[in-house]
C-alpha cells in the first residue's frame, strides 16, 4: 500500500512539473495575441476618433473628447506593452479597468446577468479582454518576456558592480 501512494505521489509530481512548463508559453501566446488585439482596436479608435466620441456622448461617458482619446491611447499603447512583456503587470491594472467601464457603460445588461444568464456575459465584447488583462495582471507575464529580461540584467549588472545598478534604479 505504502508503495502504491509513493508511486501516485511521483506520478502526481510529475504530472505538475510537466504542467508548469507550459505556463510561460500558455501566457506569451495571451501576450501576444490580446496585446496585438488591443494594440489592433486602440489603434483603430484613434484612426476614427470622431466615432468613437459620438459613441462615448451617445452612452452618457463624461467628457467624451477627452475619454476617447485616453481610452483609445491606453488600448492601442498597452496592447503594444503587454505584446512585448514590458511592463505587464503595470499595464495589465488599467487595461483591466478599462474592460469594467466598458462592460460598465456599454453593455452592462451583460455584466450584470453573470449568474443569471452567463452566455450573455461570456459573449459580450469585453469579456475576452477583460479575461486576458486580467490573467496577465494575477499570473504576470511569464518567464518570456521583456520584463523577466530586465530583471535578469539588473541581476547580472549587480555582479559585475554597483555603477550599471544604480543607472537603472
Amino acid at each position: 500500500m505504502n508503495k502504491m501512494v509513493d508511486t501516485a505521489t511521483r506520478l502526481h509530481s510529475l504530472y505538475e512539473t510537466a504542467l508548469s512548463h507550459l505556463q510561460s508559453p500558455l501566457l506569451l501566446a495571451v501576450r501576444l495575441y490580446w496585446g496585438w488585439q488591443f494594440f489592433q482596436t486602440g489603434y483603430g479608435k484613434l484612426m476614427h476618433i470622431s466615432k468613437v466620441v459620438g459613441f462615448f456622448t451617445t452612452l452618457g461617458i463624461p467628457f467624451p473628447a477627452f475619454n476617447a482619446y485616453f481610452v483609445s491611447s491606453l488600448e492601442c499603447v498597452g496592447g503594444a506593452l503587454l505584446f512585448l512583456g514590458f511592463g505587464s503587470r503595470l499595464i495589465a491594472l488599467p487595461l483591466t479597468i478599462d474592460m469594467l467601464v466598458a462592460y460598465i457603460a456599454a453593455d452592462r445588461a451583460a455584466l450584470f446577468s453573470i449568474f443569471s444568464d452567463p452566455g450573455k456575459f461570456y459573449a459580450a465584447d469585453p469579456y475576452t479582454f477583460f479575461f486576458a488583462s486580467l490573467l496577465i495582471l494575477v499570473f504576470g507575464p511569464g518567464k518570456i518576456s521583456l520584463d523577466l529580461s530586465r530583471i535578469h540584467l539588473v541581476r547580472i549588472s549587480a555582479v559585475r558592480g554597483q555603477y550599471f545598478v544604480s543607472i537603472v534604479k
